[in-house]
């Protein structure tokens, strides 16, 4: 005697959590974030492996709660899934991720009956997942997935939906079974990579052309010792800012701007990020060791020491966060000055320590100024909501006195030497102290973004002030 297949209301539609109904990986997600905070377990981690997936994935998930309100949900599937349940469907969300996290998720959600999910030492994953999907589920039953392992769980199903996948895995899945419907990945992704490595961000590096052209020197060797060093940075910079976005991975999604960046938005999976980041770092020094730059190998080192110490340590820190960024800005001079064989001025280092310093201060205030509005300000960061008003009066402050130094030098004996005609420079001082005014009050209206130096990149108004700058300066250099 056969028996009927139970109509289509009461076959459960089993959903995978990861790179499915939420864009992002939440363990890769919860281990960075973990790490940010406490970079020392970074030794225990392998060792919690030995134990197997599961236990590892305890261990994380003991440490680490994940914010279910701010994850990336795939919203069109989402929409899908609310039809089901309005058409009587049970939802099963079944996830190899830890049953903590499976749970937080269907509670936020409130779309699903049941939770299968890794816990008690078994990790739900591949075949794993599809015994107990039976177990629970029975035999016929629709499954949506997104990668490699969901392979014979889309082969058993009675109706496969294949989300978020690859071209690769989106072919392996159809020689297996032939999807109802294919949700395909959302934006672009060769430009979400173009933005994962930002590089809006490689003007600040043009900081390190400046003792070149401070000096007045016009080799053409020191500037393609100078360009290559711009390149190599560049690329280990970008490569650094990875590892600062996977460990500000939840911070970001609750900020208006920096959720939609591609790690915070799951545009990019977190493996794929950190790949890319080891890539660009790894090749940056390398390639300088091969072509024999050994100074500047060891300042990409040096930098690559510095914002990991940044990123993991001193970030959280006040007041030290904004003098390291600061110091960062002056690592590029220095190391511009060391490429090109250049002794730094005094004046050009203590004017940068000011300007620079007043430049960190306008970037960490405009962080902070949304969040104390809507009253998501991290107290992790080391700020309070009243230090605000302190920070917009320190910002400007440093701002004037990178412009009363540099009148200063006008008088110098230094500016005597590199320009016939010095008065002209005077001339710059009220463009500077305009252009840092207008950048402070633009901070104050919120209209700045989070880095004043890609800011000014993107203004109109600092490409007047600096053409007029460069006529003046031109001016004071033009012999008698």
């Amino acid at each position: 005697m056969s028996v009927s297949a139970p109509p289509d209301e009461q076959i459960p539609v089993c959903v995978d959590l990861d790179g499915t109904l939420v864009t992002g990986d939440l363990l890769w997600e919860s281990l960075f974030v973990l790490l940010g905070r406490e970079p020392h377990l970074a030794f225990f981690v392998p060792f919690w492996l030995f134990h197997g997936k599961a236990a590892f994935k305890a261990k994380i998930a003991d440490r680490i709660e994940i914010p279910p309100d701010t994850l990336p949900y795939h919203l069109e599937l989402i929409i899908f899934l609310k039809q089901c349940r309005l058409d009587g469907r049970p939802l099963v969300l079944t996830t190899a991720s830890d049953w903590r996290y499976a749970k937080a998720v269907a509670d936020h959600l409130k779309l699903f009956d049941q939770v299968i999910a890794t816990e008690g030492g078994i990790n739900y994953s591949g075949n794993i997942k599809l015994k107990r999907i039976q177990q629970v589920c029975g035999e016929t039953f629709d499954y949506v997935g997104n990668s490699a392992s969901d392979l014979p769980l889309w082969a058993a199903a009675r109706a496969s939906y294949v989300v978020n996948a690859s071209n690769s895995v989106l072919k392996r899945a159809t020689n297996v079974c032939h999807p109802v419907r294919v949700f395909p990945r959302t934006g672009n992704y060769l430009r979400s990579l173009v933005r994962l490595v930002r590089p809006m961000q490689w003007a600040k590096n043009l900081l390190l052309f400046v003792p070149l052209i401070m000096s007045h020197q016009l080799e053409s060797s020191k500037w393609l010792q100078v360009l290559f060093a711009f390149v190599a940075f560049s690329a280990c910079a970008s490569g650094t800012y990875i590892i600062n976005d996977l460990t500000d991975i939840y911070s970001d999604r609750k900020h208006p701007r920096k959720h939609r960046r591609p790690l915070a938005s799951g545009e990019i999976s977190v493996p794929m990020g950190l790949l890319l980041s080891s890539a660009l770092i790894t090749g940056s020094v390398v390639a300088t060791l091969i072509v024999g730059s050994s100074t500047i190998a060891l300042f990409l080192i040096g930098y690559i020491a510095a914002t990991l110490t940044y990123s993991y340590m001193l970030k959280n820190k006040l007041f030290v966060d904004v003098m390291m960024l600061a110091g960062l800005y002056a690592y590029r001079l220095l190391m511009g000055a060391m490429v090109a064989d250049i002794r730094l001025s005094h004046w050009l280092l203590v004017f940068s320590v000011f300007l620079f310093l007043s430049l960190a201060l306008a970037k960490r205030y405009t962080e902070l100024a949304p969040a104390v509005v809507l009253g998501q300000l991290n107290s992790r960061r080391g700020y309070r909501a009243e230090d605000l008003q302190l920070l917009g009066h320190l910002g400007p402050t440093c701002g004037y006195l990178a412009c009363l130094v540099f009148l200063m030098y006008i008088e110098g004996d230094t500016a005597t030497m590199l320009y016939p005609r010095p008065a002209f420079l005077w001339f710059v001082g009220p463009l500077f102290l305009y252009w840092i005014s207008r950048v402070w009050f633009l901070a104050h209206r919120g209209e700045l973004s989070d880095d004043p130096l890609v800011f000014a990149v993107k203004d109109r108004h600092t490409y007047v002030i600096g053409l007029m700058t460069l006529l003046f300066v031109l001016l004071a250099v033009w012999p008698l």
